[in-house]
């Protein structure tokens, strides 16, 4: 799977979880055991990884970088600025474009890089108007401190208003096999080439429908469901996150993982509407 000109695999790692508290507030207690699930995550050729300037108020990219430099070449950051965090319980949107500029300027010392290759607008901001904030990112693309934008938690509607300022080459959501509120936008992203990531992509909820089929072939319900994800749509590229090596090693297993037409047919019936449902 590629990220516009940018090979990625299939599944990256979401390193939100890395946190060590609900509230992404404060970092890892246990700097040494985060560290090994990153350096694991590479050795299991996981390209893609997933940190936020808002995660432990930068301290998870400062742990990105402790962890993973001096970087693989074919490993690839993807970060996030436009929240900001007053308190642990808040997450506030701010995409002033001066606040976006240094917070991506504050994300590459952190990351130690000179050019980060997927930067995502975390939220868009109601009060300033959407041009802006994607103006702000285009002009960092321009000038090679970024090397592609990406968007989160996005309409269609607001996905297509970015791309007329600025190419756009992924969009972050919240999609996974039980919540598909952003349906509309996996198939809109998909027709035009953009890479899908959804976070919390491991189904949450009464999945025995998925613990049934995980015994059937042997697999574990978070298998089944990236399982199907990844199978759902092409452009889809989940990223789940754990803070523990053997969780990780279930999770990337899933790559391996192929679902019958009939499997993916029922777990699909899972999120339908029922007015959906044949």
């Amino acid at each position: 799977m590629r990220i516009d000109d940018i090979e990625v695999g299939d599944l990256g790692f979401g390193t939100m979880r890395l946190a060590s508290d609900g509230t992404i507030w404060e970092p890892p207690a246990d700097r040494g055991a985060a560290t090994a699930v990153l350096r694991r995550a590479v050795e299991l050729g996981v390209r893609l990884i997933d940190t936020s300037d808002a995660y432990a108020l930068g301290a998870g990219e400062e742990l990105v970088a402790e962890a993973l430099r001096p970087y693989a070449d074919d490993v690839v950051i993807a970060t996030k600025g436009g929240v900001a965090r007053p308190s642990a319980e808040e997450w506030v949107p701010l995409g002033r474009p001066e606040y976006l500029r240094q917070q991506a300027e504050l994300s590459l010392r952190r990351l130690r890089r000179d050019v980060i290759d997927l930067y995502y607008l975390h939220r868009v901001d109601p009060q300033v108007p959407l041009a802006d904030q994607i103006g702000a990112l285009e002009g960092l693309r321009q000038e090679g401190k970024i090397r592609h934008i990406g968007l989160s938690e996005v309409t269609v509607d607001q996905l297509e208003q970015a791309r007329e300022i600025a190419p756009v080459a992924a969009v972050q959501n919240l999609y996974n096999l039980t919540d598909r509120t952003h349906e509309e936008v996996v198939e809109h992203t998909g027709k035009h080439e953009i890479a899908f990531v959804p976070f919390f992509p491991i189904a949450v909820g009464d999945l025995g429908a998925v613990a049934g089929l995980a015994a059937e072939i042997g697999a574990t319900p978070a298998q089944i469901a990236l399982a199907w994800l990844l199978r759902r749509s092409p452009n889809i590229i989940p990223i789940p996150g754990t803070t523990s090596v053997r969780h990780l090693e279930e999770n990337v297993a899933a790559r391996d993982l192929r679902l019958t037409d009939e499997q993916f047919a029922r777990l699909d019936r899972l999120g339908r509407p029922i007015d959906q449902l044949a």
